[in-house]
């Protein structure tokens, strides 16, 4: 289960990289070793969650036309760096 869920989880984490264009190399390998727990149940438990009243404000929601001046920004993917650097 727990390996599972590593699994699941460097999957999205490398779906992720793959997904916004980003050129990753692996340069070293690595090790995780990750304890391991027991646990037990010691005595049973009785929950009672305490209530509460709450009055929220009011509030108005509109909308208002502005005009915003938005600046420009020059994205360059992985394989665009590359070929600058190799100039």
């Amino acid at each position: 289960m727990k390996t599972t869920n590593m699994l699941l989880a460097a999957c999205a984490v490398a779906g992720a990289f793959v997904a916004t264009g980003c050129d990753v190399e692996k340069t070293k390998d690595g090790n995780v070793t990750v304890p391991e727990y027991e646990v037990s149940k010691t005595r049973e438990g009785d929950v009672t969650l305490p209530e509460y009243k709450v009055t929220t404000p009011d509030v108005e929601v509109g909308e208002k036309k502005v005009e915003v001046t938005v600046p420009t920004v020059d994205v360059k993917t992985a394989d665009e760096k590359k070929a600058e650097q190799g100039k």
